[in-house]
């Protein structure tokens, strides 16, 4: 309140937030800056693997498609803690969800971007995540810190692939360009209709 951080009924145990930063900074000795020289990027990593597996309903007078269940398997390395290994996969997926079915950069014939707000761009709601298990393989990696390997971005990446080939087995069509929206479905259906 005011500024200061304060023991709740005595207001003369008080410290003002200013303080709480500059003593954040005293070790209670003057201490040398130290200097090092560092690298954020390995030379070398642990592949990762993944396999991932989608069932969806297809609206054939629509396009729309809905993913119903979804598994992904993952190398992980060792799960250090798998809990949090398991919500990186949930996150991957659904985020792969958005990218393969809603996300997509729409310009107008002079190159102004046409979906440039939150408005326009369609992500991933809560109602659009399917139910995802996600199955833990772990082979541990030598060169990650107690043989883990990252989860976060290999979640992604197979989504987009696995949906177009759980469309192909359910209605005989191949998507091929992303998003595959409800019009691109509806129009690849159309296109392969026989011609009567």
């Amino acid at each position: 309140r005011d500024g200061k951080v304060m023991v709740k009924g005595v207001p003369e145990k008080s410290i003002t937030l200013q303080q709480i930063a500059a003593n954040s900074m005293r070790f209670g000795a003057p201490y040398e800056p130290v200097f090092g020289r560092g690298r954020s990027a390995n030379r070398v990593s642990s592949p990762m693997f993944a396999a991932h597996l989608a069932k969806v309903a297809v609206d054939a007078e629509t396009g729309e498609v809905r993913v119903l269940d979804y598994v992904a398997a993952q190398d992980v390395g060792r799960a250090i803690n798998p809990a949090e290994v398991e919500g990186q996969i949930h996150g991957g997926v659904v985020q792969g969800i958005g990218w393969a079915l809603l996300e997509g950069m729409v310009y107008d014939e002079d190159g102004q971007l046409l979906t440039s707000t939150l408005m326009d761009y369609a992500l991933p709601l809560s109602q659009d995540a399917p139910t995802i298990t996600p199955l833990l393989v772990e082979v541990p990696s030598a060169l990650g810190p107690f043989g883990a390997k990252g989860v976060g971005e290999p979640p992604v990446v197979p989504v987009a692939a696995a949906i177009a080939n759980a469309i192909r087995d359910a209605v005989g069509v191949r998507m091929t360009q992303l998003p595959m929206t409800p019009e691109r479905v509806f129009t690849s259906l159309r296109e392969a209709k026989p011609k009567s």
